[in-house]
C-alpha cells in the first residue's frame, strides 16, 4: 500500500506542484489549504504531513501543536515547508514536534530524500513498543534487547536493527542493496562486506537460533518464517 501524505498549503500552485510530482513518486496525496480542513481530515489514513506555517486561521505553528497533542495524530511525522526562514522559526518548528524544517523554495528532489529518510527510520521503527518473541528468542524493541533462550545476548545498534528489519520482513528475501538503504542510509558508504559481517555477528550470538536467519546465495537475506 502507498503511503499516503497530506499537503497543507494555502497556495494552490504549490499544492498542484507538489501533488503532481509526489504522486510520480508513487506517495497518495490529500490535501488541505488552512487547519479547519486538516482537522477534518481522517488522519489515522495519513502517513505524513508537509505543512506551511503561513496560513489562514490557524497557522502552522498551531496545527502542529494540535496535532502532536491528540493521540490519533501525535505521531505523524510533520516536515515545515515555509517561506518563513529565521532560526528561531525554525527552532520553534522542531521543539513543538516537526521532523523537519525546510524553507521555501525547494529542491523537490530534497524534499523527496527527506520524506525517504523518515519513511526509512519509519520502516525500521514502526513495530516499535512490542516485544517480539519467536522460537525462543526475544526481541524487546524499546529497550534494544535481545534474549536467546531467556539469555539476553548483546547487540551493537546496526545488528539489532538489522534483525528487526528482517523479523519485520520475515518470510520475504530482503536484498543487501534494501538491507544497506534502510539500516545504514544513502549518505553512508558501506561495502557488501560490511553488511555481511553484521549478518555473521548477529547469527554468532543467535547461537543454537542463527538458522532463523537465511541466506538466500547472491541475493541477500530472509527471516525463517
Amino acid at each position: 500500500m502507498n503511503k499516503r501524505i497530506l499537503l497543507v498549503d494555502d497556495e494552490e500552485d504549490i499544492i498542484e506542484v507538489l501533488s503532481y510530482n509526489l504522486t510520480k513518486e508513487g506517495y497518495d496525496i490529500v490535501s488541505a489549504n488552512n487547519g479547519k480542513e486538516v482537522l477534518e481530515i481522517d488522519l489515522t489514513k495519513v502517513d505524513l504531513i508537509i505543512l506551511d506555517i503561513m496560513l489562514p486561521g490557524m497557522d502552522g505553528f498551531e496545527i502542529c501543536k494540535a496535532l502532536k497533542t491528540n493521540p490519533l495524530s501525535s505521531k505523524i511525522p510533520i516536515i515545515f515547508l515555509t517561506a518563513k526562514n529565521t532560526e528561531l522559526d525554525e527552532i520553534l518548528g522542531l521543539e513543538i514536534g516537526a521532523e523537519d524544517y525546510l524553507v521555501k523554495p525547494i529542491s523537490l528532489h530534497k524534499l523527496f530524500a527527506r520524506i525517504k529518510t523518515i519513511f526509512r527510520r519509519d520502516a525500521v521503527s514502526d513495530i516499535s513498543h512490542q516485544v517480539l518473541a519467536i522460537e525462543g528468542l526475544v526481541v524487546d524493541v524499546n529497550n534494544y534487547t535481545v534474549k536467546v533462550d531467556n539469555n539476553e545476548v548483546p547487540f551493537t545498534k546496526k545488528e539489532f536493527e538489522s534483525l528487526l528489519f528482517l523479523i519485520k520482513h520475515k518470510g520475504t528475501i530482503v536484498t543487501r542493496e534494501k538491507l544497506f538503504s534502510t539500516i545504514w542510509g544513502n549518505d553512508v558508504v558501506v561495502g557488501q562486506r560490511t553488511i555481511d559481517v553484521h549478518i555473521r555477528h548477529i547469527r554468532e550470538k543467535l547461537g543454537e537460533k542463527s538458522y532463523l536467519v537465511e541466506t538466500i546465495k547472491g541475493v541477500g537475506y530472509r527471516f525463517k518464517k
